[in-house]
């Protein structure tokens, strides 16, 4: 591995990280948080949404939020509906999320190049049968691990990049559909940081409802990334993933 970053900052890292997953947890059981998404329910089309009528007769628990896609074939616009229960049963059987240690020599700095023009890569994701999605993807990450060198995509996500990754723990310790990452940047804008300490598991490890992207061929490490989160772990056998 290489090009390890040292922060400027007299903040200690691994506590910085405590307070991230400290964080991190809170977001996961928050009234609309990953494990509260019960249903994405998906409207025909030219059909808008009508959120009193979607919220009547649902208990108080019960958050109902809009969202839209484009259609993959056709590309118009697809709207839909989220329902987020506070009481949903992955809240309930949540446990925690097994991570591994932290570990400072996967603190990365790499080279970031912009694109001139808002580039688009196809991004499959879990939910959408082998179908792809273009996202826009502002530059190029380039990077050297373990001696390897690596020219990594990750997309906007309202203003930040976010790095869709895979590596071979994938399926064994590590969620199977690979991680995500927000990529930090920094003042010179050529450079950026990615913390693999801070790798969480995708919102589709924690409900069937999300529709994740998976890692592209580029974004594949040949080496394990043991940093990060692993897996969620719920109690008395649930399975988010029913």
């Amino acid at each position: 591995m290489s090009q390890s970053y040292a922060s400027p900052s007299s903040v200690d890292r691994g506590e910085e990280w405590n307070t991230w997953r400290a964080g991190r947890r809170r977001a996961l059981t928050a009234p609309t948080g990953n494990l509260a998404l019960t249903e994405t329910r998906w409207l025909p089309p030219g059909e808008e949404p009508d959120l009193d009528a979607a919220r009547a007769g649902q208990p108080d628990t019960v958050t109902v939020t809009t969202l839209r896609r484009t259609d993959l074939v056709t590309g118009a616009p697809e709207h839909g509906l989220r329902f987020w229960d506070a009481d949903a049963p992955a809240v309930r059987h949540f446990e925690d999320v097994e991570v591994f240690p932290y570990d400072p020599s996967w603190v990365l700095e790499a080279t970031y190049t912009p694109v001139a023009d808002a580039r688009r890569i196809a991004f499959e994701h879990i939910r959408d049968n082998g179908g792809t999605r273009d996202l826009v993807v502002p530059g190029d990450i380039a990077l050297t691990v373990d001696g390897r060198d690596y020219t990594l995509s990750a997309f906007d996500d309202g203003g930040t990049l976010l790095l869709v990754f895979g590596d071979p723990t994938n399926g064994d310790t590590t969620y199977g559909a690979g991680r995500f990452l927000f990529v930090r940047r920094t003042d010179d804008e050529s450079r950026v940081v990615l913390d693999f300490n801070r790798a969480f598991v995708p919102p589709c490890g924690f409900s069937d409802q999300y529709n994740c992207p998976m890692p592209p061929r580029q974004n594949r490490f040949h080496l394990p990334v043991e940093a990060g989160e692993k897996r969620p772990v719920f109690r008395d056998g649930f399975d988010p993933q029913h």
